[in-house]
């Protein structure tokens, strides 16, 4: 994005439109809408302010049909500004982006009680095919978004293209990733985590803001972090060019909060943990296009679901934080102990892992994806024959967890598995061995790490420890510390992973690069490096 509005509280309604559509490629003036119905409510708000000032989305595609979501908030960033009773808002969806082909329209409510958001399932749409939707809230029309729903499932299918992101803390950078993202032809997009961070953000970030704003526990506190971040151009443009896959992380709540123990259980007592993890869920539920099976009840959030593209994939996204035991060793870089390696630690959950298993036996799709937040593959960050050093928030602090999921795959010979991680702000592509501990053993399947959005900053391209990290770990085949996305392509023969990356985010207008592309042909899970040579490796 050039220019930021984030931090006014009143909105150009001219000068939003064109900001908003800008590289998006959507329609976005009201002339070539067609009649609305009046409402009640329409017609007694006329001189409403702009409300769909957070953007528009749609999610969880269906080859039936898909999320809508939008959320009425004329004054963003001081709770929505919208006044407390229910809102009729009028949505279209339409075959072109003039909707002169319109195949379905309603009206949905947003009730108060859910910040004024809206979710609207709609169903009875063709398979695999695009559409473009709008909203409508008293005389004011929302941009135009454009989705498209998942093809039949078991129908062939030639190709696939998407992408996907993880952690886009605020202050640290801009959201160009997003903006290069949004002109790319994608089926879809994945979200695995970290929409937003819950901690401070000062005044003398990188980009300009005009107040301290604290560290978040209400839900006025939730709901005006999520307007912040979504006031962004560029993440609105990503979201109203293609139906979206989400899944959170721990930024979402608290900072590498474990099942019912927050960071730091000693100044947050368990039970104001769970009061605070409560609101998290119904923000993030108000600002995501999730269906309704995912609404939050109290504390518990059933975020994790598998949706299936043709014959060709199956994703199952997970959730690597509600169910999870608490982080071995106090958390952090440890060694192993009797502790972190107790095999009956979960990272899943017995329910949640037992039917990642069933699915993954019983997939007829052609590649099975694991998209989830915390790296999978064994990774020592100390040099050296004498000592370990695991990270005890990611599956090395769970290996019996991990092995579980391995010797599954191995057990009933399931093929092209691919792991999607988040989390980290670097990316990395690795081989999953049958055993980690033995270099020798047979891969059972790949893993590819997406760096951050922003988070960490531009980053850097050489580090002196490459050579000396990628010995210890074998497995790893490419890292890079620079930000950016991930660009996946599959077909029945290969999948194809696209490390896009950026030289800066501390200053807009980047250009992006594929830093590295990787090959996976159809029953083989190796790694076949087809583009930028360079291995890089950050401290």
């Amino acid at each position: 994005m050039k220019e930021s509005n984030e931090g006014k509280q009143k909105f150009d309604r001219r000068k939003f439109f064109k900001k908003t559509g800008k590289g998006v490629g959507l329609a976005i003036g009201v002339s070539l809408f067609q009649p609305w119905q009046e409402t009640s409510a329409s017609a007694e708000s006329k001189k409403m302010r702009y409300p769909f000032t957070l953007g528009v989305a749609s999610g969880d595609p269906l080859e039936d049909g898909v999320v809508l979501w939008t959320r009425l908030a004329p004054d963003p960033l001081n709770g929505g500004g919208m006044d407390p009773h229910p809102f009729p808002v009028q949505w279209e969806v339409a075959l072109d982006q003039s909707f002169r082909k319109v195949v379905e329209r309603g009206t949905e409510l947003s009730k108060p009680q859910l910040g004024h958001s809206v979710h609207v399932e709609v169903s009875g749409l063709q398979p695999f095919t695009r559409y473009y939707y709008r909203f409508k809230a008293g005389p004011e029309i929302s941009p135009v978004g454009r989705t498209k729903t998942a093809p039949s499932i078991g129908t062939p299918v030639d190709r696939v293209r998407f992408a996907f992101a993880s952690c886009q803390n605020w202050p640290t950078g801009y959201y160009t990733a997003y903006h290069h993202m949004a002109k790319d032809n994608l089926d879809l997009v994945i979200h695995l985590g970290d929409y937003i961070y819950e901690g401070k953000h000062n005044a003398n970030g990188v980009r300009p803001i005009d107040k301290e704003y604290p560290e978040i526990y209400t839900i006025d506190d939730y709901r005006n972090r999520y307007a912040l971040y979504k006031l962004d151009s560029d993440l609105q443009a990503a979201h109203a060019s293609f139906p979206w896959m989400v899944v959170m992380d721990d930024h979402e709540v608290d900072n590498n909060w474990a099942g019912d123990i927050p960071q730091d259980p000693h100044k947050q007592p368990i039970e104001e943990f769970l009061k605070r993890r409560a609101l998290a869920f119904q923000a993030y539920y108000e600002h995501m296009p999730l269906r309704r099976s995912s609404f939050p009840h109290g504390s518990s959030m059933n975020i994790y679901r598998r949706l299936t593209y043709g014959n060709l994939l199956d994703f199952n996204l997970l959730d690597t934080r509600q169910y999870r035991d608490d982080q071995a060793n106090g958390d952090g870089w440890k060694s192993p102990t009797p502790d972190s390696t107790d095999p009956s630690r979960t990272l899943l959950g017995a329910s949640q892992e037992q039917w990642l298993l069933d699915g993954l036996k019983h997939s007829k799709a052609k590649w099975r994806v694991l998209a989830q937040q915390v790296f999978f593959s064994k990774r020592d960050g100390n040099i050296g024959p004498d000592k370990e050093s695991y990270s005890m928030d990611a599956w090395d602090g769970y290996p019996g967890a991990r092995q579980r999921v391995i010797d599954f795959l191995v057990k009933h010979d399931i093929k092209n598995t691919v792991v999607l991680t988040g989390d980290v702000h670097t990316s990395w592509a690795s081989e999953v061995k049958e055993d980690f501990n033995n270099p020798a053993s047979k891969n059972v399947a790949v893993e590819f790490v997406g760096t951050s959005i922003t988070s960490g900053g531009d980053g850097s391209d050489v580090n002196s420890n490459t050579g000396q990290i990628l010995q210890e770990n074998p497995h790893l085949k490419f890292f890079s510390n620079r930000r950016g996305f991930v660009r996946c392509i599959v077909d029945e023969h290969k999948w194809q992973t696209d490390f896009m990356a950026l030289p800066y985010v501390t200053k807009p207008g980047a250009p992006i690069v594929p830093k590295a592309s990787f090959i996976v042909e159809d029953g083989k899970a190796e790694l076949k490096q087809i583009a930028g040579k360079e291995l890089v490796l950050v401290p």
